[in-house]
């Protein structure tokens, strides 16, 4: 019977994410929530006080230069929470590499680096925090020139946030491989199918950003609910 016991004890062990690791998997809840907020409060100022599109460089530095505060809040907004989202991701490597180290590893690793990536990356999706250098430097400018040469500089960051990049598509490969991984156990199946879903279009959405324009926004509202609900899934884990 001892052995019996032992063996059961040892198997549901083997099943198990490392206990060890119980404050890994609630600094990730925590990040999770905290990604969650920075990115809803950043789409609601989008919303609210959208910024101009499909304007030349010109335009958008004297844009920058008018709303100075608000531009450089939505940087931050949308800068801070890839600290958190890398969190998470390597909380959820420690919850889920017992059930298949190789593609645990290798789902955290993409979404790792791509948030990570992002933070070095000059552009943010919603502008680029160099824009308010740029257009401190416009705004001083003496000659035509030298107008446009920072209104020229201010278009390349423009474009950069309209083009597709390996960046952007790393992100959602991550959620879809870890996702994959969820079904085999530890996260409810609800979590892992939303979070196949949200990697499937999420690659679709950066592959197609260029075409799809406002059909963006769905991958947009699938990502922080897939990252709130991961997220209170690694904190119950360590509470309970």
């Amino acid at each position: 019977m001892n052995t019996l016991q032992l063996r059961r004890s040892a198997a549901e062990n083997q099943t198990a994410p490392d206990r060890s690791w119980r404050d890994l998997c609630r600094a990730g809840g925590v990040s999770a929530v905290l990604f969650v907020v920075l990115i809803l409060v950043a789409i609601v100022l989008v919303v609210v006080w959208p910024p101009p599109l499909n304007t030349d460089g010109a335009a958008t530095l004297q844009y920058v230069a008018s709303h100075k505060a608000l531009y450089i809040t939505e940087q931050v907004l949308w800068l801070a929470p890839s600290v958190f989202a890398a969190v998470v991701y390597l909380a959820l490597y420690h919850a889920l590499k017992h059930l298949n180290t190789t593609y645990a590893a290798l789902g955290a690793l993409a979404g790792f680096v791509a948030w990570v990536l992002g933070l070095a990356l000059p552009t943010t999706g919603g502008g680029a925090a160099v824009l308010v250098y740029l257009s401190d430097q416009y705004m001083t400018a003496a000659t035509a020139a030298q107008h446009t040469a920072f209104a020229t500089a201010a278009e390349v960051f423009i474009a950069q946030n309209n083009i597709t990049t390996a960046v952007g598509i790393l992100g959602p490969v991550g959620i879809l491989i870890t996702s994959l991984v969820m079904l085999k156990g530890v996260f409810p199946r609800g979590v892992a199918y939303l979070g196949i879903v949200t990697g499937v279009l999420g690659i679709i959405s950066e592959a197609l950003r260029p075409l799809i324009g406002p059909g963006y926004f769905v991958y947009g509202l699938l990502l922080p609910t897939w990252f709130l609900l991961v997220g209170w899934k690694l904190y119950r884990m360590a509470k309970d």
